[in-house]
């Protein structure tokens, strides 16, 4: 799916606020930016007003940008720091400013928010005849103050237009995997998945490894895996990928070959056959199924080259790294 040519996310913080979910997210979403490519998404510190904000635990923040300062494409919203309803009242109290304006903002702004955040959301009115969810001790104390909220407790994240709820410290994870699943493509996000959000790294075979650093990823060497893996494996011949990338057929040839030491062509190759690697351990999709969606010669070529690259069968290469 195309990314936005712009993608400008409100990252907000408040008094009391817990940044630390804020600051996980604007590195995953940075990581997805240099993944895909889409280098005009961009994250932003927002307050109430611009100027420094008493976080919790000591914290002090600094606001960019005023709240209502311009039109987010999306709007993070943490939590605050409550582990009971008394506290929860006591922070809802202190921070109807931030209610009012988000009251302000309208429904237009897509507000994404977890926690504690969820009863902010809420409070202000931009859950009203919507679902959500948020962390199960507040339950009791939401489902009986916003009875027009659909809230369905039972689920770890509910999303819909323009609003996406989580429950726990880590909800936003859950919202961004989602948001971030429908931006870009299935092997870019695997690729953040496996480098910044699993517990530790999904296996895969040795001879994937180089293509598979985020950070230090040269420009180019990304920009040449990117439109490899959009295009079926019929046309990524040289001629076609030099004329895409605006350089000659020697040119390209002698920057793979000094930036990945390694030929042109076993580049293409291992990018395309990794992207089938991805499609056959997460699909559920048979080898035909993948060599066809991927746009391979035939299905027997395509065997062979995976093979030949991996030392393993399709099945077996499914067998061996699933999880």
């Amino acid at each position: 799916m195309p990314t936005p040519s712009r993608f400008d996310v409100g990252l907000l913080i408040y008094p009391g606020c817990m940044p630390a979910g804020l600051f996980a997210a604007a590195d995953l979403l940075s990581a997805a930016a240099l993944r895909s490519g889409a280098r005009h998404w961009k994250v932003h510190w927002v307050g109430l007003k611009r100027g420094p904000v008493a976080c919790a635990h000591g914290m002090s923040l600094s606001a960019e940008a005023a709240l209502d300062a311009q039109r987010w494409d999306a709007l993070l919203m943490p939590g605050f720091w409550a582990g009971s309803p008394a506290q929860l009242d006591q922070g809802l109290t202190t921070l109807r400013p931030l209610q009012q304006s988000l009251r302000a903002l309208g429904r237009k702004v897509p507000l994404w928010t977890w926690c504690t955040g969820v009863a902010l959301a809420a409070a202000s009115g931009r859950l009203d005849g919507k679902s959500a969810t948020g962390t199960w001790w507040m339950a009791p104390v939401l489902s009986q103050r916003h009875p027009s909220v659909n809230w369905q407790w039972q689920q770890p994240m509910v999303s819909g237009p323009n609003l996406a709820t989580a429950s726990g410290v880590h909800g936003y994870l859950s919202i961004l995997s989602e948001q971030m699943e429908q931006r870009i493509s299935p092997e870019a996000w695997r690729d953040v998945q496996r480098l910044m959000v699993l517990p530790r790294p999904q296996p895969a075979a040795s001879v994937f490894d180089a293509m598979l650093t985020l950070h230090g990823t040269d420009p180019f060497l990304a920009r040449l895996r990117q439109l490899v893996e959009r295009l079926p494996a019929t046309h990524t011949t040289l001629e076609v990928l030099s004329r895409s990338l605006a350089c000659s057929s020697r040119t390209l040839a002698r920057k793979v070959n000094d930036l990945a030491g390694m030929p042109v062509g076993r580049f293409v190759r291992l990018v395309k056959l990794h992207q089938a690697g991805e499609h056959l351990l997460h699909s559920g999709c048979s080898a035909a199924q993948v060599s066809h969606t991927l746009g391979f010669a035939d299905e027997s070529g395509f065997r062979r080259s995976f093979k030949a690259a991996t030392g393993l069968t399709p099945q077996e290469y499914v067998n061996r790294y699933r999880m």
